[in-house]
């Protein structure tokens, strides 16, 4: 069993950083003591100013800091230190210093031990700032033999891990926005996107591997597959082929739409909204980045955004966003819109990085 402890370490402060931070018109607080001293509370920031700030300090502090989240009711944002050095200087860049046991590379060896040792279909773990652990979670598929394995597994990693349960199953939706369908199924139409001055869509990969052409409720073909990317990823592009207008926004499925202008990247503790064609609109918030999980038959996902928000089949593929932000894919995840579940998607910025597109 690890011994739980405080590690002390200097803070290095970039001033490059925190200078670009001043020049933002970041407002800083003079600070002369950690949280735990009751340092003077931050100001308020929103989610695209808390993400910024976050960044910065990410790259300034490097392995002084554990990991970072943004209160929703504070609107501040939460930066996880190991000493009261960074703590100070965390403080003094407007943002809220907590004092934690776990380094990132911890949590990193972690991650590494269950990926090589615990590897079980139906599990999924993800690093969560707010505890400050890998939180693993099994699904009802996993047996009492696997359950037992991967608990050794856990035990033997101490407090840098928490094992949980779910009732329910983990799987791709595949059965954002409107209904597109083809000969394996249906999914959601994702974002419109730009590559080359050319119109295209992005969905999920899971999706695109299942089917190559698209048609839209109607039953009129809209596109084909261009790329495609699944497991590891999940991730399609797919082009269109007809004239069939492709704006720029998201379906609310109230008469109305919300306009998408760019993308962005998740943050933990933020509000999200999901459309899809199954179960249309839901809202829920960001509970985990980087997460990897195993939906069985080899197919495993990483680097996803886990959030509470509910999904069922036919939604994969849909949109996630946040005001005009594009945000995710719907992955998969376990559980319903009746009962309530957790629902994983692919970042959106990645996808945009692999395809050479833009929002649009």
């Amino acid at each position: 069993m690890k011994h739980r402890r405080i590690t002390k370490r200097r803070a290095a402060v970039a001033g490059a950083g925190i200078a670009a931070l001043v020049a933002a018109g970041v407002t800083f607080q003079t600070a002369n003591a950690s949280e735990t001293t009751k340092a003077p509370a931050p100001q308020p920031l929103s989610i695209t100013a808390a993400g910024k700030l976050a960044s910065t300090l990410g790259k300034d502090l490097g392995t002084d800091a554990a990991g970072t989240y943004y209160d929703a009711k504070t609107k501040q944002l939460v930066v996880n230190v190991l000493d009261e050095a960074t703590a100070k200087t965390v403080q003094a860049a407007g943002a809220k210093a907590r004092i934690v046991e776990n380094s990132l590379a911890e949590l990193k060896s972690a991650r590494t031990t269950l990926k090589q040792d615990a590897t079980i279909p139906g599990t999924s773990w993800v690093t969560d700032p707010q505890t400050n652990q890998v939180v693993v979670t099994a699904d009802r598929t996993v047996s009492k033999t696997e359950l037992a394995k991967l608990t050794k597994v856990v035990d033997g990693l101490g407090a840098t891990v928490e094992l949980q349960r779910t009732k329910g199953e983990f799987k791709p939706f595949i059965a954002g926005g409107d209904a597109i369908t083809g000969s394996g199924g249906r999914c959601s139409l994702g974002f419109n996107v730009v590559k080359g001055g050319q119109p295209y869509f992005i969905t999920a990969g899971h999706c695109t591997e299942a089917i190559s052409t698209w048609t839209d409720s109607s039953g009129n073909q809209i596109g084909t597959n261009e790329q495609s990317s699944f497991p590891g990823n999940d991730f399609g592009l797919v082009k269109y082929t007809s004239s069939v207008a492709h704006p720029s926004e998201v379906d609310l499925y109230n008469g109305s739409a919300q306009a998408i202008t760019k993308a962005a990247d998740a943050t933990v503790g933020q509000k999200v909204t999901r459309s899809g064609s199954t179960t249309q609109v839901h809202d829920g918030t960001v509970t985990g980045l980087d997460a990897t999980v195993n939906y069985g038959n080899g197919d495993i996902v990483n680097g996803l955004i886990q959030t509470d928000v509910c999904a069922e089949p036919g939604d994969s593929g849909g949109s996630l966003f946040s005001g005009d932000s594009a945000v995710g894919l719907t992955s998969g995840g376990s559980g319903d819109c009746t009962s309530g579940g957790e629902t994983f998607f692919q970042p959106v910025t990645e996808a945009l990085s692999t395809f050479g597109a833009q929002i649009g």
